[in-house]
């Protein structure tokens, strides 16, 4: 039985223009021990997603579908329970740590309160095991430090103290939302090793956020494309870096500087890839493909048709061990779009 389940999640939010979707149809299955990377443009519904998981979603939101938790339905659970099992069997490390941290609080009273809360410690041995966990991320002297204020400590730091308050309760499920974003590139390296020893130290299962096609490449198993709320590509990371199905996900690829670009004749490197168009608000989204009409393979009948799942053999026997999800499937009308190395597209 997978650890996380969802399948058919749908999100709608209501407001003065009326009710749009926000989250289409979303299914993924997630396994202990096993890494799930969501890309994506910023507003394609990656932050929504995994808030919906927690039961974090907007007051204004209404979710339909399914989301299992050990063959247990969350939805439609009381805010109590919800709260039973957020920072408990699943925690979040969010992106911007000064903003997550409390700045009234020290930071051995932050990382405590989880244990307080969902394991019934008293303060000094709540206390005493905050210090233990913010020497395991990596913060020096941490006996003293308990008792220093978010301000004291540099953006790296700040990002591992978020990740000890993660880890307070040991839970099954580490989501990382972009949590390397405004950190240096050396500390970044740091952190994303940080994450992926303590996962694999208490065997959890990591869902891993972030704009960076090279971190998703070297630190999860699976993969999920989105874009206007909706799984456009999934499948193992290694078959949708081998063929790139969908025209959406080559055009982040080809979006991405690369070092052995070629050149201009001056010498001088080209300009960037960029999509064309921009993304439409949601109210404005195709009924189809939500990607029509940014797309060069976009026909009349992309705008109205609603693309199922594909499947695509590019799957390989060996990368099944860890992968939760186990086939490559695409949201496309346009079979030869999906074609192998078709750059067709972003020419």
């Amino acid at each position: 039985m997978p650890l996380l389940e969802v399948t058919g999640l749908n999100l709608f939010l209501r407001g003065s223009q009326g009710t749009v979707q926000a989250l289409r149809h979303l299914s993924f299955k997630l396994e202990r021990g096993s890494a799930l990377g969501i890309i994506g443009e910023s507003g394609c519904g990656k932050s929504l997603t995994v808030q919906t998981l927690m039961g974090l979603q907007p007051d204004n939101a209404t979710v339909t579908g399914s989301i299992l938790w050990n063959g247990q339905e969350l939805l439609g659970q009381t805010e109590r329970q919800w709260q039973s099992l957020r920072g408990n069997r699943m925690a979040m490390v969010f992106q911007e740590p000064m903003t997550a941290l409390n700045p009234v609080h020290t930071v051995g009273r932050q990382v405590a309160e989880p244990m307080l809360y969902h394991k019934g410690l008293d303060r000094a041995s709540a206390l005493k095991a905050a210090t233990a966990l913010l020497e395991r991320v990596g913060i020096s002297n941490a006996s003293a430090r308990v008792h220093d204020f978010p301000h004291q400590f540099s953006g790296g730091q700040r990002q591992r103290i978020t990740i000890a308050m993660a880890l307070a309760c040991e839970p099954d499920v580490l989501i990382a939302d972009e949590p390397t974003t405004a950190l240096d590139v050396t500390v970044q390296q740091q952190i994303l090793d940080l994450i992926n020893d303590v996962v694999a130290e208490r065997d959890m299962a990591l869902i891993l956020i972030s704009h960076d096609l090279g971190v998703i490449s070297q630190n999860v198993d699976d993969m999920l494309v989105m874009y206007g709320g909706q799984i456009v590509e999934s499948g193992p990371t290694g078959a949708l870096f081998r063929h790139m199905g969908h025209p959406y996900t080559r055009g982040l690829m080809a979006a991405r500087p690369r070092l052995d670009a070629p050149r201009q004749p001056s010498g001088k490197p080209h300009d960037l890839f960029t999509i064309a168009g921009t993304v439409p608000a949601l109210a404005d989204l195709p009924r189809g493909c939500t990607f029509a009409g940014r797309c060069t393979f976009t026909q009349e009948r992309c705008y109205e048709d609603k693309p199922a799942r594909v499947g695509i053999p590019s799957f390989q026997p060996h990368e099944a061990q860890h992968s939760s999800l186990g086939v490559h499937q695409v949201r496309c009308l346009r079979p030869e779009a999906m074609r192998p190395g078709n750059t067709e597209a972003w020419k």
